[in-house]
């Protein structure tokens, strides 16, 4: 009886596709639950929270066309969205100095309290959701996806 021959190694590209799989799947499981938490508890959305979060980064202000490139969504979507943070009083819109046709979006100070506090709830419901994770283990992925963001800087050859 003949031996078996050994299975050639399955090439790294199986393994990186596995990771890509098991990222995907941790992701948008979170982000299922982010949405379901915002809207259950806050009665809010994650597009909502996206906004109020950009422009809590900017207090300023940002262009409603910066706001879109920023956050990857259409004009159109983040227009929407920062009427309604507007009429809740939660945002305004400032002309630009110099440009009449443009306008600022930023938060009022209500908004920016408000979103002090989602943004809590929020980082909480994070650590819950990724609470199995030591701190050195989410210091170890967080290295490992700066690694993979940026492929110029590894050495492996695989």
């Amino acid at each position: 009886m003949r031996p078996h021959p050994t299975p050639p190694p399955e090439p790294a590209s199986k393994e990186r596709l596995r990771l890509w799989l098991k990222l995907l799947k941790l992701s948008g499981g979170i982000e299922a639950e982010l949405r379901r938490r915002l809207r259950d508890a806050r009665d809010t959305t994650l597009p909502r929270f996206d906004v109020m979060a950009a422009l809590a980064r900017h207090p300023d202000g940002l262009k409603m066309s910066d706001l879109s490139g920023y956050l990857r969504v259409s004009n159109g979507n983040v227009t929407g969205i920062v009427d309604r943070l507007t009429q809740d009083g939660l945002a305004l819109r400032v002309a630009v100095p110099g440009d009449k046709r443009a306008l600022l979006a930023r938060l009022t100070p209500k908004g920016q309290a408000a979103f002090a506090a989602l943004a809590a709830e929020h980082e909480a419901w994070i650590d819950d959701l990724l609470g199995g994770l030591s701190v050195a283990d989410a210091a170890h992925m967080s290295a490992l996806l700066d690694k993979a963001l940026d492929p110029g800087a590894s050495n492996d050859p695989a």
